[in-house]
């Protein structure tokens, strides 16, 4: 048997938000992965080390979490007033597949700062010192997202003080700018996909439940905690040791993904475990955080949890942010409901890791519920950067 040497290609692992990405530009790949198809696929399941029958991808880039495992390509724009083309893939842990059909919205904070690292941002718009501000074309989503970049000396600025829950060590701060999130594309239609606020969600063998589907950011699929068993406070251990549990849960979102048009056959929810997600609602609560902080009620506007690859997540993904963040700003919905109802740009919510602050400007237009914006802090760091190494015959 002849052995293929591993290749070398240009890599950088950063952090953002509470996610982290092995970033590639697109130029660097091998030419057969500069295109979509299965050989990208393949290079991508190898370099996070998946699939693993093991869950812990010792062998690969991946941390054995939803927040881990990913992968991110960045070009130069193909869009008129865009700087870069930013594509996401989510990498299955235990399964040979990588979901294109969502967007990661804590690494758009750091395809925002990469960017500029990797010399995609035209030199002329990025000052000597101040903010760069980045517009990232998001085509996973065909959606624009804008990166407020602090930069100092001409470089991207990493450290600082702002804290992030569910991220242990301060950062600069990140504005993000997510323009038009709802998706107004062909799949879905629209906001609200069903036509309703909220819906009663009938889940064949487990019941029926009030539910609030909203494709704003990604699709997700709110229910009231309460309906389902749960107060609002849970962590992670309280949930992803429970197998019974996350099966209802994947129930409940294969059944959101019906009725939400996302897909049309049960059996297709295995193939698309990035979208939509499931998150639970309640008012506030006190709680203490999975690092043993205290959350008072009157910290927070309501709680909210969330699952992503089918486990509870331990802070809150920025996508499912944006889409909580919307949601409340409509009165009606059960986000905006477990929020204390009425109208409101802006909400800060409870998650397992702390709490987090999300604004949007949501208004009803020819009777139809659109937001124009919603906008977010986060922070991004490179934690490495190099080659990523990968056995040859693997793609």
């Amino acid at each position: 048997m002849a052995y293929l040497p591993q290749v070398k290609i240009p890599a950088t692992y950063i952090r953002g938000g509470t996610s982290k990405g092995v970033f590639f530009r697109l130029q660097d790949l091998p030419e057969r992965c500069q295109v979509p198809g299965e050989a990208r696929d393949a290079l991508f399941m190898r370099v996070i080390g998946s699939p693993d029958p093991y869950s812990a991808h010792i062998d690969g880039m991946g941390g054995a979490t939803s927040s881990t495992s990913k992968c991110v390509i960045l070009s130069k724009s193909s869009q008129p007033e865009h700087d870069v083309d930013y594509l996401y893939g989510q990498v299955s842990i235990d399964k040979a597949f990588v979901d294109w059909s969502g967007n990661c919205g804590n690494l758009s904070t750091a395809a925002g700062a990469f960017a500029i690292h990797a010399g995609l941002v035209d030199p002329a718009r990025i000052p000597e010192n101040g903010t760069c501000v980045v517009r990232i074309w998001q085509a996973n989503i065909q959606k624009t997202i804008i990166a407020h970049v602090p930069v100092t000396d001409g470089h991207v600025q990493e450290t600082g003080d702002f804290e992030l829950d569910g991220v242990t060590f301060p950062a600069a701060e990140i504005v993000l700018e997510f323009l038009d999130p709802s998706d107004d594309g062909e799949e879905g239609g629209s906001m609200f996909p069903t036509g309703n606020l909220v819906d009663d969600l009938e889940v064949p063998g487990i019941g029926s439940f009030k539910a609030t589907m909203i494709t704003a950011g990604i699709p997700t699929v709110f229910v009231n905690a309460e309906d389902i068993g749960y107060r609002g406070t849970e962590l992670r251990e309280d949930i992803n040791g429970d197998p019974a549990q996350l099966a209802r849960f994947e129930q409940i979102r294969i059944a959101g993904a019906l009725r939400m048009g996302l897909i049309k056959t049960a059996e297709e929810a295995a193939t698309r475990q990035h979208t939509p997600k499931i998150a639970f609602v309640s008012p506030p609560k006190d709680y203490r955080t999975s690092s043993g902080k205290a959350v008072k009620a009157g910290e927070v506007d309501l709680l909210v949890r969330a699952l992503s690859m089918g486990k509870l997540h331990h802070a809150m993904m920025g996508t499912c942010a944006v889409a909580i963040g919307t949601a409340a700003a409509i009165p009606g919905t059960l986000v905006n409901l477990a929020a204390g109802g009425g109208e409101r740009e802006a909400v800060r919510f409870g998650h397992p890791s702390g709490t987090l602050r999300v604004g949007a400007q949501a208004k009803m237009v020819d009777g139809q519920w659109t937001v124009t914006k919603a906008v977010m802090s986060r922070s991004a760091r490179i934690l490495m950067e190099g080659w990523v190494r990968v056995p040859a015959e693997s793609f």
